[in-house]
């Protein structure tokens, strides 16, 4: 079987890695990727550019040799221009020599990925002005940011919170833009966030919320000043961090997608055409809690996807079950973690749900640490289903995230959560955990 895949971060590579294990011989795989580098941790750029990670090359955890050797064929610097699914090939442009040909299928995996938001507004093209996705960028960040004294992070999501304390920690001026009234306002509701943004205050960045940016103004073509529509901000650099879209230019008229591109696909991953898959941040993904498909770029859903769709090369034999949107973000001392509807979440889509939002300590009192845990459950009015939740602590609870998120996977309601058996140990917990508490107090 020829199979070819358009782009390799983590979908591609996921697929790639698990495909040649299964099958070996049995499938030829040849990726395009446009790039000369593939499976980077963006996520890790903000840990590069705050010096935790020195060495930038082992945010890198596959290569186009490592893939070589199972026997893909990488084809990198090489551009998908023209597909044609009924006829099953594609154009290609090898980006090097300029050269174009044409290469057949028998399955397609579109795993193009995504690209940065870049809002069209006056001076977006100025000097100065960096995205953050890839490797380059990374550098570019780091080289640029050396000189610059006043940097501004454009977007309060997890990178831009992430980018704009390793900023502060590099000892810059720090300002955080955001056209919302809040931080993180698309994974967190208000009991967390006014928490995490005192914090950031705390140590010295400055928050510039509910405003708009409109207009960038540079001196010799370089960014100085950024114009919001209630304000105007010096500044060195920018990074732009307002989010992500699909990739996927090449495939509109071609298959169901959602309004912003994102590819809608079936349960085992085909975009409703058996020999083509999507998978990764160029597809939408089925959103458990509303039942519905919702875009959501996360470097666990891709890697996820791109496992499946090898397992359904063949036949169709493990279903995506879809996902909770789990994920979760360090800002400063706090652990932060989320997954499922938030009620911004639930109001923004006028969903029946209640929620209960609780304060409790990790450990028993009569040991000699422990810490507060912020916990907020999401649930339906009528069923009582678990539909979301958040939990941050300066302690280390990440793994009480994934147990909500299987919760709601697995439909559970407040009292099924209430009297869930979990251990107890004074170093770790109490001997109610404060899952079953937050769920007990919803229920009495």
């Amino acid at each position: 079987m020829k199979v070819i895949v358009i782009g390799c971060t983590h979908a591609g590579t996921a697929f790639t890695v698990t495909a040649k294990k299964l099958y070996g011989d049995k499938v030829d795989i040849t990726i395009y990727e446009k790039n000369d580098t593939i499976s980077f941790l963006s996520c890790g750029i903000a840990l590069h550019v705050g010096g935790v990670v020195k060495d930038p090359e082992k945010l890198f955890y596959s290569s186009p040799k490592q893939l070589s050797e199972m026997g893909a064929n990488p084809k990198m610097k090489h551009e998908v221009i023209d597909v044609n699914t009924k006829e099953k090939w594609v154009l290609v442009k090898n980006l090097e020599t300029g050269e174009t040909f044409k290469d057949t299928y028998d399955k397609l995996l579109i795993s193009s990925g995504s690209w940065p938001i870049i809002p069209n507004i006056p001076g977006i093209d100025l000097e100065g002005i960096k995205l953050s996705k890839n490797f380059y960028h990374a550098q570019d960040i780091i080289n640029h940011s050396k000189n610059a004294k006043r940097i501004a992070v454009i977007g309060a999501g997890y990178i831009g919170v992430e980018l704009a304390e390793a900023f502060k920690e590099n000892g810059k001026e720090v300002m955080l833009f955001d056209i919302k009234d809040r931080i993180l306002s698309r994974y967190l509701d208000r009991e967390f966030t006014d928490i995490l943004e005192a914090e950031l205050k705390n140590n010295g960045v400055e928050l510039i919320l509910g405003e708009k940016v409109v207009e960038f103004k540079g001196e010799n073509n370089h960014v100085s000043k950024i114009i919001t529509d209630k304000g105007e901000y010096n500044a060195d650099m920018v990074v732009l961090a307002m989010g992500f879209k699909p990739n996927t230019e090449l495939f509109k008229g071609k298959v169901e997608m959602l309004e912003n591109g994102a590819i809608k696909v079936d349960k085992y991953l085909h975009t409703f055409e058996n020999d083509l898959f999507a998978v990764g941040d160029s597809a939408a993904v089925w959103f458990t809690p509303t039942n519905s498909y919702e875009y959501i770029p996360l470097a666990t859903n891709a890697v996820r996807m791109g496992t499946i769709a090898a397992y359904n090369l063949f036949d169709d034999t493990v279903e995506y079950k879809g996902t909770q949107g789990t994920s979760g973000v360090k800002v400063y001392s706090y652990n932060v973690f989320t997954t499922g509807l938030s009620q911004q979440f639930a109001e923004e889509r006028n969903l029946d749900v209640k929620t209960i939002f609780t304060i409790e300590n990790n450990r028993p009192e009569f040991m000699p640490e422990y810490e507060k845990v912020y916990i907020k459950i999401v649930y339906d009015d009528k069923t009582k289903r678990i539909l979301g939740g958040q939990i941050m602590s300066k302690a280390n609870v990440a793994e009480s995230i994934n147990t909500l998120s299987l919760a709601i996977s697995n439909n559970m309601t407040l009292v099924d959560l209430a009297f869930s058996d979990f251990f107890f140990q004074p170093h770790f917990n109490k001997p109610w955990n404060f899952l079953n508490t937050v769920a007990l107090k919803a229920i009495q």
